[in-house]
């Protein structure tokens, strides 16, 4: 599916590239829960780096500082 000139954009913003880097640190960093998921699409595993960059750039209206912040929230170990 190709993408809208927003979410490419978006995906050039340094603000994508800040949300790529913190998603890359939550994935090596064994706090979180950030395993790869399978999508029949994408038919494999899906990185969670590339699920979550990915969702944000279709759905531009979240605030993705607040997204992050919840994701921090629901994927963290106890």
């Amino acid at each position: 599916m190709p993408l809208s000139f927003k979410a490419q954009a978006f995906l050039s913003s340094p603000e994508a590239t800040e949300i790529r880097n913190e998603l890359t640190r939550m994935m090596e960093d064994d706090g979180y829960n950030t395993q790869p998921k399978y999508s029949a699409l994408a038919k494999g595993d899906v990185l969670f780096v590339d699920k979550h960059i990915t969702y944000l750039s279709l759905h531009l209206e979240i605030d993705p500082a607040q997204y992050m912040s919840n994701l921090r929230l629901i994927t963290k170990y106890n």
